[in-house]
């Protein structure tokens, strides 16, 4: 078999850097069309499909005889790569057409179909369309399929056609000069404004003059729950509105003890801020009134018996001086009240709190997540979209651009939802509100912003249209694509290509989360989509998660149904592909993830490797794939270390996989430790070397792992058994630690002290005798560590100086007895609180120790994961993730 280039080399610090940028991309990003909840870069998508179709120079020994000409050849492979990674190559032609030409001549002119059967957000057919590749994308959950067929299925039939829109037929303007889509939703924001504009009216100033609202900033209220008070509380959790420097202002209560009343004012300016009424943690807030706390049960109670209730507190408003804040009045009351709903999405949200809190407090229904006012705008956007389609076939249009223009205002009116509900919430730092969906989860807010759809700003229709115009015309637009509602275990195809991001057993419940959206894609578009849409809610039966609230509240069931399904579904994918293709799997799933529990003796029990990655690759080898490959393809950008979640993972591993030879080996347990111990040190070397964050370094040595353990037919226990792929994970998770301590020997003496001693301790003190004794067996003495600046000795106790302790003005130098965990920790120190410059200038001072302090941040965060010491785990991880940065400036301020 020809091997591929992604099964021996990529240029993956350029994937990964392109691939953490696009985070910050907006305009034109395919993620700006519609939310999902894990798209995965484009720019890994178009590295992975590339290098999984080019061939390696080493699989052409009569172009390339020598390991140097292969090298020199995949050089130049690399640099194509490079080059087209970028956000900016997404539409380089000069780039794409060098790409094809490789692609071609790998494939003898013969290219296979590139499928991927769970398509999501629709990043990899995207992709693969841009390449030039025929694209087949399915997905069971409607919103996936509606969103991708947007970005694959629908562009190529209508590319390069004049516009539809009249006015642009009079000024005869050029194909593409006009989107169709931008001038119906203009017409669309127009029929609504004169329908609905009467509950969004500017509010008066106290000079007289008008000022579009941007955004009315609610609270949740109940009553009191002292029998002796009663008093209306709100359930504030803050009382900030802005917090910009020289635009400071906030809400201020005034307290009426006779009436037992509050009323709101707004303050602007330098002030005191009075502490808000919530208190500690979950829904315990503190009546402004009689000082008595209702706890969470009894703010869950007054809401489930639908009582709680919601105060206006102020109003943004736009100005000629910007945005201001002003207090709310009757009017702006009254217009509130006025809204009259005509229809509501009654559906049921799941009451599953992993994802959902809203139904804990009385809010059951989707639509018990939207203002009466809300309900009205967006019922009325809806409605909207049919009679925009009735309007495209008036002037002239086809009824099958028709459907396409109302999918694309479907998609708006659903992607407003997002803005334009009761717990988006107003971020003070930024003036602005925020979307619902900033994590994976319907979380529950006490204080909201309710948005005007006609403002002009974030969550306005007419904005959130013209961002989708600009995603489209960026689009291929090129190769026909077909994109289906299809169970992934029921593929038939020939001469594929897989490539896919499937489920990561129950870490997102994509069907539960995307029936906020579907409630309205039905009602704008179920006449276009009968059949896609011909569910009440998103389907959930055949969906690949184990989620234990579908079994009533059964983890066995609900893993065993995803074993199942997963295996069926890989099944599926080995006996269509081709001999000669390759499968790539993403995978993000936590690796080695402590899962406590009792045994069936009632003892503790701590898995020491998680069940997602056990089930995953089982349905893999079970299959009959083997893994070539692997690889870890960040998808997170840095951040400063303080903001960090050590338990979040910064990559996605990609697993490259080929079918297993039916006269594969077998093995036995000995010999398979043998070839870890062999073979994962130096992949380990390659990971770190591809600066790979700490927090995925477990994962990712899954790859190495059981790329040994899969290309034997089976690994046998000595009892005669095969072995599981658990116990094989559990291996390699420990051969993993051996490779880490066997890094020690690259650190200095103090250091190696230093690391025992704070596994033991941390930064706590401990007796001298005990650190005497850590320090004869790493061959130096109390009083050399403490000569070296990293402890404090004193009267018979010693302890670990912490980052905020070490020496401010420490110089390496003038240090007579350097170190490698004084350079680890002043560089986390400088990068968290000066930035990256700062610790870029000590990392040119430090010359060759810089990469040491890095393997030894890889170290400490495995040391702090195992301890459950989170916090600390994130200092090290930052810094591994920052050093292409930190490198970068280094390169910058030496003129290297």
């Amino acid at each position: 078999m020809k091997k591929k280039l992604i099964e021996v080399a990529l240029p993956l610090e350029a994937i990964n850097v392109a691939s953490a940028r696009e985070k910050s991309i907006r305009h034109g990003h395919p993620s700006t069309l519609h939310l999902w909840w894990s798209r995965k870069p484009l720019a890994t998508c178009r590295a992975v499909l590339f290098a999984s179709l080019v061939d390696d120079p080493s699989s052409h020994p009569e172009e390339f005889p020598t390991a140097e000409l292969q090298e020199v050849e995949r050089q130049r492979l690399f640099r194509i790569i490079e080059r087209m990674v970028p956000w900016e190559a997404t539409n380089d032609k000069a780039v794409l057409a060098e790409a094809w030409t490789e692609i071609l001549k790998s494939t003898d002119g013969h290219p296979p179909v590139v499928c991927d059967p769970f398509c999501g957000g629709g990043s990899i057919p995207l992709e693969a369309q841009r390449l030039g590749l025929e694209a087949h994308a399915s997905d069971l959950n409607p919103v996936a399929v509606l969103i991708t067929k947007a970005l694959i299925e629908i562009p190529p039939k209508f590319a390069n056609r004049a516009p539809i829109n009249p006015d642009a037929r009079r000024k005869d303007l050029s194909a593409g000069a006009y989107p169709g889509a931008m001038g119906l939703a203009a017409w669309m924001r127009e029929r609504a404004l004169e329908r609905i504009g009467y509950l969004y009216r500017p509010v008066r100033l106290a000079d007289g003059h008008e000022a579009t609202v941007i955004a009315w900033l609610g609270v949740r209220t109940i009553s009191c729950p002292n029998p002796a008070c009663g008093a209306e509380m709100p359930l504030a959790s803050k009382w900030h509105l802005s917090t910009k420097k020289g635009k400071e202002a906030w809400v201020e209560p005034v307290i009426d003890q006779a009436a037992r009343t509050v009323r709101f004012t707004v303050r602007v300016g330098s002030g005191i801020v009075p502490p808000a009424p919530k208190t500690g943690r979950g829904a315990n807030f503190r009546c402004l009134v009689c000082n008595q706390t209702a706890t969470d049960s009894q703010v869950k109670s007054e809401a489930i018996a639908g009582r709680m209730g919601i105060r206006l507190l102020a109003i943004v408003a736009d100005s000629d001086r910007g945005r201001i804040y002003v207090e709310c009045n009757e009017e702006q009351e009254h217009i509130a009240e006025s809204a009259k709903p005509t229809w509501r999405p009654e559906a049921k949200m799941p009451t599953n709190p992993r994802w959902f809190s809203p139904p804990a407090f009385g809010m059951t229904t989707f639509g018990d997540l939207f203002t009466a006012r809300q309900l009205v705008a967006l019922t009325s956007f809806s409605d909207l979209v049919a009679e925009a389609r009735a309007q495209t076939i008036t002037d002239g249009a086809s009824e099958e651009y028709a459907n396409a223009v109302a999918t694309y205002l479907g998609l708006a009116v659903s992607r407003t939802a997002n803005s334009v509900n009761s717990l988006s919430v107003w971020s003070q730092s930024r003036d602005q509100s925020k979307n619902l969906f900033s994590r994976q989860a319907i979380p529950m807010t006490w204080d909201f912003a309710e948005v005007n759809p006609f403002a002009g700003a974030a969550g306005d229709f007419a904005e959130t249209t013209e961002s989708m115009a600009r995603t489209v015309a960026s689009l291929p637009a090129t190769v026909p694509a077909d994109v289906q509602q299809r169970d992934a275990t029921t593929i038939e195809k020939d001469n594929v290509l897989f490539s896919s991001d499937p489920p990561y057993y129950d870490n997102i419940g994509y069907a539960d989360l995307s029936d906020f959206f579907y409630v309205w894609l039905r009602r704008s578009l179920e006449g276009i989509y009968p059949q896609l849409m011909s569910t009440l809610l998103v389907p959930k039966k055949q969906e690949l998660v184990a989620t234990p609230h579908r079994f009533d509240g059964g983890k066995d069931e609900a893993r065993e149904f995803f074993e199942d399904g997963f295996g069926k579904a890989m099944r599926r994918m080995r006996a269509n592909q081709q001999t000669e293709q390759l499968t790539t799997i993403y995978y993000a799933f936590k690796q080695s993830e402590t899962e406590d529990g009792e045994d069936h003796n009632g003892n503790l029990d701590t898995a020491t490797a998680s069940t997602g990655w056990e089930t995953m690759l089982s349905g893999l080898l079970a299959a009959g794939f083997q893994i070539t490959g692997t690889w870890p393809m960040r998808s997170e950008r840095p951040g400063r270390a303080t903001s960090l979640d050590s338990n979040s993972l910064a990559s996605s591993i990609v697993l490259v996989c080929r079918p297993r030879p039916n006269d594969a080996p077998l093995t036995t347990r000995k010999a398979f430790l043998g070839s870890l111990k062999r073979e994962l040190g130096p992949a380990l070397r390659t990971l770190q070397q591809g600066n790979i964050a700490p927090v995925d370094l477990q994962q990712a040595a899954i790859g190495p792992g059981m790329g040994i353990f899969s290309r034997h037919s089976k690994v046998i226990e000595s009892d005669g058994t095969p072995m599981s792929v658990r116990t094989a994970l559990g291996l390699i998770n420990a051969a993993l630690d051996e490779v880490l301590s066997e890094q020690e020997s690259d650190y200095d003496r103090e250091t190696r002290w230093a690391l025992v001693w704070f596994e033991e301790r941390t930064y706590d003190t401990g007796e001298y005798g005990r650190a005497e004794v850590l320090a004869n067996a790493k061959g130096v003495s109390v009083r050399g560590v403490e000569e070296a600046g990293i402890i404090q000795s004193h009267g018979g106790k010693v302890r670990l100086l912490e980052r905020k302790e070490l020496d401010r003005e420490w110089d390496p130098a003038t240090d007579k007895r350097i170190t490698v965990w004084e350079v680890t920790q002043q560089l986390i120190h400088r990068l968290d609180q000066k930035g990256q410059d700062a610790a870029a200038e000590l990392v040119a001072r430090v010359g060759g120790l810089a990469e040491t302090a890095r393997e030894l941040a890889y170290r400490l965060y495995t040391l702090c994961e195992r301890k459950g010491w989170a916090e600390e785990a994130g200092y090290y991880n930052a810094l591994v993730v920052a050093w292409p940065a930190i490198r970068g400036r280094e390169f910058t301020l030496t003129g290297a």
